[in-house]
């Protein structure tokens, strides 16, 4: 039994962490946005921010929500949410708005 315990750590301990974090619950998938443009994911809650990187409406890879969307004291869609976005070798973190994203299961 020992050796199947020692095999089954091991192989958790070398997965990659994309995908111990893109699976189940807690991913994002772009929602309000025009299918020719795309939401900016900003450095920083802020609509003044530097553009990090674009996601395109169905064709943006997996968005990751990584925390609470703030502040608290403004309405849903007014936040700002914490994401990763993880498309293909890429990865990307930053902030979008909670009116352009909605929950979604991750694949």
């Amino acid at each position: 039994m020992r050796p199947i315990l020692a095999a089954a750590a091991l192989a958790t301990a070398i997965l990659p962490n994309q995908a111990l974090a893109t699976t189940g619950p807690g991913c994002l998938a772009v929602v309000n946005v025009a299918a020719d443009d795309a939401l900016n994911m900003r450095a920083a809650p802020s609509a003044s921010a530097r553009i990090v990187d674009a996601l395109v409406p169905g064709r943006h890879g997996i968005i990751h929500l990584d925390g609470t969307c703030v502040p608290y004291s403004l309405p849903w869609g007014s936040r700002w949410c914490p994401v990763t976005h993880y498309n293909g070798d890429t990865t990307t973190h930053g902030w979008v708005k909670a009116r352009y994203v909605h929950d979604s299961e991750c694949p």
